[in-house]
């Protein structure tokens, strides 16, 4: 058996309490608190160390709507593109390329329309044209020193001709 004091000191108890609770103005006792020193008191670290992380949180975040969220022309603004590209490995992605399908959706009929083929085709000749002036007129000029050679051989001069005429020998091209 309890002692009848005990019973009436828990009932009296229960009773100042509950008038206590009824009366007490909550919203006044909360603004007398300085929930800034209160915050300041805790310490996250250990706090944080007590909270499972991966169950409690992040299995809760949408993804999908946080990244709703992203400016990603604001992210692109931000990304250093060149460290990125230094970081692709060129010939792994190169390999995944079907060159033979990509030649196939080329469309060739295009392509020839939007070509400037007699530039091409003047350009290529003019280099080889060139080439074969500049080799004729080597030639030439071999051939004139081989002609002036027997000439004055021919003429059996002890000195040979002057390499050009006199007026450019001496520094003078004009009359």
């Amino acid at each position: 058996m309890t002692d009848p004091f005990e019973t009436l000191a828990q009932h009296v108890a229960e009773r100042v309490l509950d008038l206590i609770v009824h009366a007490l103005d909550v919203n006044a006792l909360l603004q007398r608190v300085d929930v800034n020193a209160l915050v300041g008191r805790i310490d996250m670290n250990a706090l944080l160390d007590h909270v499972d992380i991966d169950s409690h949180v992040l299995r809760k975040v949408d993804v999908n709507a946080l990244l709703d969220r992203v400016d990603v022309t604001a992210l692109l603004d931000r990304a250093d593109i060149n460290a990125l590209l230094d970081r692709v490995d060129v010939d792994a992605l190169l390999s995944r390329v079907d060159v033979n399908d990509l030649v196939r959706r080329v469309d060739m009929d295009t392509l020839v329309e939007q070509t400037d083929l007699g530039a091409v085709i003047a350009r290529s000749s003019g280099g080889a044209a060139s080439e074969a002036l500049d080799a004729a007129r080597s030639q030439a000029v071999g051939l004139d020193q081989f002609i002036d050679r027997w000439m004055q051989r021919a003429l059996r001069r002890k000195h040979p001709a002057p390499s050009a005429p006199p007026a450019l020998l001496n520094g003078r091209a004009g009359p």
